[in-house]
């Protein structure tokens, strides 16, 4: 859902999958998360699907 999420606002991102790369897996259990997806936006972080949170991390980087 974050994948469409940002495409539909013609945004580009780097997509890791945890289940194949296992340093990206390592990455997300070094900052303290243990689900999918965690979605960093500038030193932000989102975990999981959440719309407003994700535009806040969004606008406060100035992509939005």
């Amino acid at each position: 859902m974050v994948k469409v999420y940002l495409s539909r606002k013609g945004l580009s991102y780097q997509e890791k999958n945890v289940s194949l790369d296992a340093v990206a897996r390592q990455e997300v259990l070094d900052l303290g998360h243990r689900t999918t997806p965690v979605t960093t936006i500038g030193s932000q972080k989102v975990v999981g699907y959440n719309p407003p949170k994700l535009d806040e991390a969004l606008k406060a980087e100035g992509l939005v």
